[in-house]
């Protein structure tokens, strides 16, 4: 997907150019397709800079910004986990200093794991990679007993009279 910035600095230059709104979108949508910016996104930086804004930033949200997740807590948090994967998340958070809500949103969305039988563990198969593990198992399952009624089958028919089979 192009840049949202990229984007932002090529309306500024159709703008400067004294092309319209409606044309940058159509040149917008030209060169980048379906990543393109919306008409009212355009729409909305071509008033910006008719009132002088010139800047193809972001303007600041509202709030407090999130400081919780971060690389340096999602790697304190793998390595807690990595000691012992039975700590629950209040043992986690007690240990990083570190929300409890935001340690359980590290785990599920940042290392995407679950918890499984009291231990976090990774989530690993998606639904056609277990349905295709499932079917696997059941192939094994069937030639396994396949081959064990051919093995009967053949001990039975096969052994000489007098002899033991093994």
């Amino acid at each position: 997907m192009a840049d949202q910035e990229e984007q932002r600095v090529c309306v500024k230059f159709c703008f400067l150019l004294g092309k319209t709104a409606a044309e940058t979108v159509g040149m917008l949508r030209q060169a980048f397709n379906d990543d393109a910016l919306g008409k009212s996104q355009v729409y909305e930086w071509f008033s910006r800079f008719k009132s002088g804004n010139m800047s193809t930033e972001d303007m600041p949200r509202p709030g407090r910004p999130s400081t919780g997740r971060n690389d340096e807590n999602i790697a304190k948090i793998k390595r807690a986990i990595d000691e012992d994967r039975r700590k629950t998340i209040d043992q986690l958070s007690e240990e990083t200093n570190i929300s409890w809500s935001t340690v359980q949103r590290i785990l599920t969305e940042g290392l995407h794991m679950r918890r499984v039988s009291a231990k976090f563990v990774p989530h690993l198969l998606g639904d056609d990679q277990r349905e295709n593990r499932v079917n696997v198992c059941r192939d094994l399952k069937s030639e396994v007993q396949f081959s064990l009624t051919e093995s009967k089958i053949s001990r039975t028919l096969f052994v000489p009279s007098g002899r033991p089979s093994h």
